[in-house]
């Protein structure tokens, strides 16, 4: 057994400070409402879930391993990805894109879309060092990648299509930060 870094005292005090910044935030620019501090909420324990699931296990004393760089990395779209991982990562960033559309309102859809793939994009290439130098349990994937960008539009797209909606419009105004 190898000793491993602990995912809850890592995440959580992590996710604790965010929400704090988020709070302060909010009330700086007098936003401080409760369904926002709910959107806050949401958001912080989202990343910290993807965060502990997508990153840990991450070993203090790696494993001795003897494959090369490239063992931890998948670059080839499509080839052997299955249709049930595709679902999985466009089901779990579809939050994200409703709750950075929620958190981040003047921005375009485009720009939400690029938060989310550099969020993304920072997971694999995590993944990737943390495999590599650490002994970690992931590899980097551009499917991963891709459908994770795939799941924050349809959650950017889901809200925009709401919003026409008169009562789910004033519904949603709450949620704004803006």
């Amino acid at each position: 057994m190898f000793a491993e870094v602990p995912v809850l005292p890592v995440v959580v005090p992590l996710a604790v400070a965010v929400m704090a910044f988020f709070v302060w935030h909010m009330q700086r620019r007098g936003l401080l409402s409760f369904p926002r501090v709910a959107v806050a909420l949401a958001l912080c324990v989202y990343v910290a879930g993807i965060l502990a699931n997508t990153l840990f296990p991450i070993y203090l004393d790696k494993p001795s391993r003897s494959a090369p760089w490239h063992a931890y990395i998948d670059v080839t779209p499509l080839v052997g990805y299955e249709v049930a991982d595709a679902v999985m990562n466009i089901c779990v960033f579809v939050p994200l894109g409703v709750l950075l559309a929620l958190a981040l309102p003047r921005w375009t859809w485009w720009r939400v879309l690029a938060a989310a793939a550099m969020f993304s994009l920072g997971i694999e290439l995590s993944q990737y060092v943390t495999a590599h130098l650490l002994g970690g349990g992931h590899i980097a994937d551009i499917n991963d990648f891709v459908f994770n960008v795939v799941g924050a539009a349809l959650g950017c797209g889901l809200l925009s299509a709401l919003t026409p909606v008169p009562h789910a419009a004033r519904l949603i105004d709450r949620f704004r930060w803006a």
